[in-house]
């Protein structure tokens, strides 16, 4: 019983990251920076960059975060005037954030692989109990956790946004000027909406993980 509980607290503690990491997984796609440059009322680019173009770059700076190529696959792209569209200091910075986010989904898929493993272990044992308790203290963990970071958000996006990026980023390695590709391409306006979504997935999934794994009184019969 006692091997149950530390399983049930490990699962429960594994459900929010695998939520918050499938979220980001999910918009780490062209489709939703075609989606944003689409969206009415998303600023358009201050410079002339016209939406056809920001799409193909977008592309290809989201692809490169989680495929396995080099840097050239971003430092040899050059619009139709022969200029190269990152800038060296621009390409440092991709470098560090595919670091980082190939990194998250090894955590990520290890987690899983592990839940994965917990959850068959109950299921062997027919621990139904213990599986009904990982997953609804997951939810509510869920909830607490995403609750925070939303509340944090509406008060000061954009110290958390700066606190994200201090926390992966080396001082002043993320900081780019007005006319950057980088900044062009994903206004600030991008990641309020980014993690608006992921938390909004997050906080669904709680809600539903709480609400299915709800203990319900067994009816009496007058």
């Amino acid at each position: 019983m006692k091997n149950n509980k530390i399983l049930v607290v490990f699962l429960a503690l594994f459900i929010p990251f695998i939520i918050l990491i499938g979220g980001v997984r999910l918009i780490m796609n062209p489709a939703f920076a075609e989606f944003e440059y689409d969206r009415a009322g998303f600023p358009l680019d201050p410079y002339g960059m016209d939406t056809i173009e920001r799409k193909q770059w977008a592309g290809y700076a989201i692809r490169y975060l989680t495929n396995s190529e080099p840097i050239d696959y971003l430092g040899t792209l050059q619009n139709f005037q022969g200029e190269k569209i990152f800038t060296e200091s621009e390409l440092s910075h991709m470098v560090d954030v595919k670091k980082v986010v190939q990194r998250s989904l090894l955590a990520w898929y290890i987690v899983i692989g592990l839940s994965v493993a917990i959850f068959g272990w109950f299921l062997i044992m027919g621990q139904w109990s213990s599986l009904r308790q990982a997953f609804q203290a997951g939810g509510w963990v869920t909830l607490g956790l995403i609750g925070a970071l939303l509340i944090f958000m509406l008060v000061s996006f954009d110290t958390l946004f700066e606190r994200f990026h201090q926390l992966f980023f080396a001082e002043g390695t993320w900081l780019f000027d007005e006319s950057s590709t980088l900044i062009r391409l994903f206004p600030f306006v991008f990641w309020r909406d980014a993690f608006a979504l992921v938390l909004i997935f997050a906080l669904v999934v709680g809600i539903l993980l709480v609400v299915i794994t709800h203990k319900r009184k067994p009816k009496t019969v007058a």
